[in-house]
């Protein structure tokens, strides 16, 4: 088993919202955990911790439950990591507002019969095949709101954890049902990736490769090599922003089973 994985903020100045983790549990198999952290936008969020110490209580929960909880699922994984993290600042933080921290979520599992997935908001899943071929898991609410609704604050909150909007884990164990979650047979999977939308803009948003090309990059140079690539593009003061922003937290994580 190899695995290889990077993390790097968007402006160094600033604290990296994103999460990354992979372990190897004494029980065999694999875990790799990618979130990426939401940034609301200027303004209370009800919360006197930040994105930061949410990405990290989240993270961790969800690292150590999908390693040792072999028998729960990865939507009562998610459940239960949401809910515990609520309990650590429930007594402190307003967790019904509506931009409460939250957080893109993937997390990948493995043993020797199955690789069982799960992805949540905009960061992205590739699932390799014996073959070659590469399965992107995405779960694309996110991309199916307006770019005039994404542009406004009250528009994009109403559709915030709503039905018919887009969902993120933040204070609501409920969300955990509206993740993308599938198993695989084991031999059908040779490498899975887990990128932030920092990482994948490299395909999805500058269209320098497929995503089986992302994946090749990932095997030959390594996480921080697709991170490089993705600053190296936007840095090109031809190419104009991504988005709203030019340089965003990028994570990524990289495992040949």
């Amino acid at each position: 088993m190899r695995i290889d994985l990077a993390s790097e903020p968007g402006n160094p100045e600033h604290p990296n919202q994103d999460w990354v983790s992979a372990s190897a549990p004494a029980s065999g198999g694999g875990v790799v955990v990618v979130l990426d952290g939401v940034t609301p936008p200027r303004g209370d969020d009800g919360c006197v911790h930040g994105v930061p110490w949410f990405s990290t209580r989240l993270g961790g929960r969800l690292t150590e439950l999908s390693g040792s909880r072999r028998d729960m699922p990865l939507e009562g994984v998610l459940a239960r990591a949401i809910a515990d993290t609520a309990d650590a600042h429930r007594d402190t933080c307003d967790l019904s507002h509506v931009r409460t921290p939250q957080a893109t979520v993937v997390v990948v599992r493995w043993d020797e019969s199955y690789v069982e997935h799960l992805v949540l908001s905009d960061s992205v899943l590739l699932l390799r095949g014996p073959g070659g071929a590469v399965t992107p898991v995405l779960d694309d609410r996110l991309d199916r709101v307006p770019d005039g609704v994404r542009g406004s604050v009250a528009a994009t909150d109403a559709l915030r954890n709503a039905e018919g909007g887009f969902f993120t884990a933040a204070a609501d164990p409920a969300v955990a049902a509206r993740a993308v979650t599938g198993r695989t047979p084991r031999a059908e999977v040779l490498a899975v990736a887990a990128l932030t939308d920092g990482a994948s803009r490299w395909t999805d948003t500058f269209g320098e490769g497929d995503w089986e090309a992302c994946l090749d990059v990932l095997r030959k140079e390594g996480a921080r090599g697709l991170i490089g690539r993705v600053r190296a593009v936007e840095s090109d003061p031809l190419r104009p922003p991504a988005g709203r922003k030019r340089h965003d937290d990028a994570s990524a994580v990289y495992a040949e089973l």
